[in-house]
């Protein structure tokens, strides 16, 4: 959520940016609500000050032994009004919050303006192989190997599904633990989160409202599948204010993630690009405010080094102002090469939502003991998406007799197989 105060006293900044943010946010509502909200909170003050007073004249004239009775009327009706503009109060309340929900963060004046044709790459890894024959994509290698199953998956639990066996299911484990133990040698803490999150924890992570339509939902416990293990983390503090000297924190969770992707069916139906179930490693941070944009470098480096090390070449690139997560005020994509698709296709995204998060979920700090409690900035990233990672590392290592090389540092997690063969 964004600050009001911020709101309504930089309205042509706020508007301008949801606009190149393509935001269909309604500035205006939001604005003639955080208006009457005010309003009817001064009023409502006003009122319950003036019953203070009455309440203790009235005290007063009781312990003098006078007549309060001509009193009471007027003090039942400020009572009255008093109740019936909390409850106005608390209406409009909740009516600006529903339009409060909706608004995306607002970006850094350093994201490109533009929607996905402004993104701008900022570097490169890695040359791609010259194989010197022609490159076969994932799926077609796994289920040659088989190691990959999409039939049976399909059978079990319908479209957008996959089902790993022998040395394929071991190079998916070997991946989440190989990132695991890097990312928690470098001051990560190692995180197991809930599967299972309520409404408010997918609200406070900004998953909802926007993203509702996308979720998998226990109805009958009002519960939802997690789409990224950043939900769960991100309310680990929920309302809580973090003590002096605990920042930065830094996580790293793996979990399966759940997503039904809505909108993009027809788009990446073959193969492990796009699923609804899909495991991944999420990196997070909770950091003071002023270390944030320094902090989104450093996280989006830890990314990078798992794909340096597994030897796979990729680039990073700046999301532009409509394409950036809806949470966050700077996003970068790691892109890694498929060399069966002859282009790069993203792997990570990493990004820096300030108190975005922090403010839907209550979750603070304190500098010192006797400063006041501020809002922490909170940062997420894939380190990385297993699956496409899995992927990457069947095409880019595979060899013209559809054998698949391991990477040297995987083959330590897979009891020191070389080379994947049928």
């Amino acid at each position: 959520m964004l600050d009001p105060k911020f709101v309504r006293e930089h309205e042509q900044e706020v508007r301008k940016a949801l606009q190149d943010c393509a935001s269909k946010a309604d500035l205006s509502l939001y604005l003639d609500l955080d208006r009457r909200r005010r309003d009817l909170t001064l009023s409502v003050d006003k009122r319950k000050a003036r019953l203070n007073q009455a309440s203790e004249e009235i005290a007063r004239l009781k312990k003098q032994g006078q007549d309060v009775s001509p009193l009471l009327p007027k003090l039942q009706e400020l009572s009255a009004e008093i109740k019936q503009m909390d409850e106005e109060i608390a209406s409009v309340e909740k009516d600006f919050r529903g339009v409060a929900l909706t608004f995306c963060n607002l970006p850094h004046e350093s994201v490109p303006v533009g929607g996905e044709d402004a993104n701008r790459e900022i570097s490169k890894w890695g040359e791609p192989r010259s194989m010197g024959f022609k490159p076969k994509a994932h799926d077609d290698l796994g289920l040659a190997l088989g190691i990959l199953d999409l039939d049976r998956a399909a059978k079990v639990s319908g479209a957008r599904f996959y089902s790993l066996f022998g040395a394929g299911a071991l190079l998916e484990r070997a991946l989440i633990s190989f990132m695991i133990d890097r990312h928690t040698a470098a001051g990560y803490t190692e995180v197991l989160a809930p599967h299972l999150v309520t409404y408010a924890s997918m609200e406070t992570s900004g998953q909802f409202p926007k993203f509702l339509d996308q979720a998998f939902a226990v109805e009958k416990d009002g519960l939802y599948l997690i789409p990224t293990a950043e939900v769960p983390v991100t309310n680990l503090h929920r309302d809580e204010v973090l003590p002096p000297g605990s920042l930065p924190k830094k996580y790293v969770a793996y979990s399966p993630c759940y997503r039904r992707e809505a909108g993009s069916y027809g788009k990446d139906t073959k193969g492990l690009i796009r699923l609804h179930q899909f495991n991944k490693v999420e990196l997070f941070q909770f950091v003071e405010p002023e270390k944030s944009m320094d902090a989104l470098e450093a996280l989006t480096a830890d990314a990078e080094g798992v794909l340096q090390a597994l030897g796979l070449p990729y680039r990073k690139v700046v999301l532009a102002t409509g394409d950036k997560s809806f949470g966050s005020v700077k996003t970068y994509d790691l892109e890694v090469w498929l060399p069966s698709q002859g282009k790069y296709r993203e792997i990570s995204s990493c990004s820096n939502c300030t108190n975005f998060q922090s403010r839907r979920g209550a979750i603070r700090f304190k500098r010192d003991a006797r400063s006041k409690p501020e809002l922490v900035h909170t940062l997420n990233g894939s380190g990385l998406a297993v699956g496409r990672t899995w992927l990457a590392i069947m095409e880019n290592y595979q060899q013209e007799d559809g054998s698949v090389t391991v990477p040297e540092v995987l083959r330590p997690y897979m009891g020191g197989l070389g080379t994947i063969k049928k």
